[in-house]
């Protein structure tokens, strides 16, 4: 096995989109990088859809190569079923003209993880980070195991960035994860078929097939448990339910998995879509602690980005996007700090207003949580009025096809930006069933 160094000037625990890119984008200055990840890839990973506008992070990095060459499925928008009524929303009628994405999360994030090796970042795998001790020189300790061999160690580092995703790490050392307050909370499960039929950007049921000439739409429905997402990917379909919690409590294993396979059986439209396929045995997955939020996301020299710093709740495909939103802040905010050592303090204030922005507003959009969980309301205000308008317009437009209007509505209104709610409801469009 290649040897650990004993110091860096940034240290990353975890090699997902977050870790990868603030690795490649601080490697590429030219600074020491030691990125530390748990597993190896390629390794199974949930959130597979992708909103176009996650294009632009990409460029920043210089992995847009690698991820056109790959030949993701590229996804015409998206379908709902909500509450009786069915939403459609297109990319195209918001203006963008690079695609979205469905992409399998292990073959992506491995991509990235390759790119920030290239652009020079030193990257160890099947390595746990076991302690964390924050400083002026942050201190972690790690034990290394692969190839039959077992070996331990410590890094010191100038800046610390912890990208372990849902493990929330450092936050969790630190007491600084919480778990939402909410009268409902969620946990979510999902599982892979094969031959899956799907839904394009028409309403139209097409044979798995036809997938490789037809853009299929991520499509949504509620049901009386919570909701649900199917995602053709170019082999397999995704299918996860996001479920409230005491609905399912105390299933586990084979009483889980009847649950899950019974409910995709039954539900309107799903069923359908899945007749013809089946069941990857072994495939299903899940996630507890659904929904958290982390104090301080970025202070002196620490910062926590992705979900590390957050989850809020997949609706959205924030998850993917927020990875790369903080990737480029944190890299931003470290790059000029190691230039302008007296400023760091500064830097980590600026970036973690920023972050907290982006959570505030993705929680007030989903869940309409204003004031309570973290969410700032004047920032979410500020947030809405910075971001690129067909972007903005995007993400209302899918919280309107998910009847979350009045959450919506709301930050709309309080931003002074009434006009752009009007156009939403024309770009939303209503259908009257779907052809299946």
């Amino acid at each position: 096995m290649s040897t650990i160094p004993p110091t860096c000037d940034i240290a990353i625990i975890g090699g997902g989109p977050a870790g990868s890119s603030v690795a490649a984008l601080l490697a590429r200055e030219g600074f020491d990088v030691v990125l530390l990840e748990r597993a190896r890839h390629p390794r199974p990973m949930v959130g597979e859809s992708l909103i176009p506008h996650f294009w632009k992070y990409t460029d920043l990095t210089g992995a847009t190569p690698a991820i056109k060459a790959e030949g993701f499925i590229a996804k015409a928008g998206g379908i709902t079923v909500w509450d009786g009524e069915i939403h459609r929303i297109r990319f195209a009628d918001f203006g963008f003209e690079r695609p979205a994405l469905h992409v399998e999360r292990d073959v992506f994030d491995l991509l990235l993880l390759r790119h920030a090796r290239r652009c020079g970042a030193r990257v160890f795998e099947q390595v746990s980070v076991t302690e964390v001790i924050p400083g002026d020189q942050a201190r972690l300790t790690w034990v290394r195991r692969g190839d039959g061999e077992t070996a331990r160690g410590t890094l010191r580092c100038r800046y610390l960035v912890d990208a372990s995703g849902a493990s929330s790490l450092v936050a969790r050392r630190l007491g600084r994860r919480h778990l939402a307050r909410s009268p409902h909370q969620f946990l979510s499960f999902w599982g892979y078929f094969t031959g899956s039929r799907f839904i394009d950007g028409e309403g139209r049921a097409r044979d798995a097939e036809e997938l490789a000439r037809v853009r299929p739409v991520t499509f949504v429905c509620a049901y009386e448990d919570g909701w649900i997402w199917h995602i053709p990917l170019r082999r397999l379909t995704s299918v996860g339910l996001v479920i409230y919690c005491d609905r399912v409590r105390g299933l586990e294993g084979e009483a889980r998995q009847r649950y899950f396979l019974d409910t995709c059986a039954r539900v309107p439209y799903l069923r359908d879509l899945l007749a013809p396929a089946r069941f990857v045995e072994g495939s299903l997955s899940g996630r507890p602690d659904f929904s958290y939020h982390v104090e301080r996301v970025a202070e002196d020299n620490l910062y926590c980005i992705g979900d590390a710093g957050g989850f809020v709740d997949p609706i959205f495909s924030h998850g993917v996007l927020n990875a790369f939103y903080g990737a480029v802040l944190a890299a931003l905010a470290i790059r000029e700090s190691l230039h302008d050592p007296a400023r760091r303090q500064r830097h980590a204030q600026l970036c973690a207003h920023r972050l907290h922005q982006f959570y505030s507003f993705s929680r007030a959009l989903a869940l309409g949580d204003i004031g309570v969980n973290g969410v700032d309301f004047e920032l979410v205000k500020r947030f809405m009025r910075s971001v690129p308008e067909r972007e903005l317009e995007l993400m209302l437009a899918v919280s309107h096809i998910t009847h979350r209007t009045r959450h919506f509505r709301r930050l709309i209104e309080a931003s002074g930006l009434a006009e752009l709610g009007r156009r939403l409801e024309d770009r939303a469009r209503l259908l009257e069933c779907l052809s299946m």
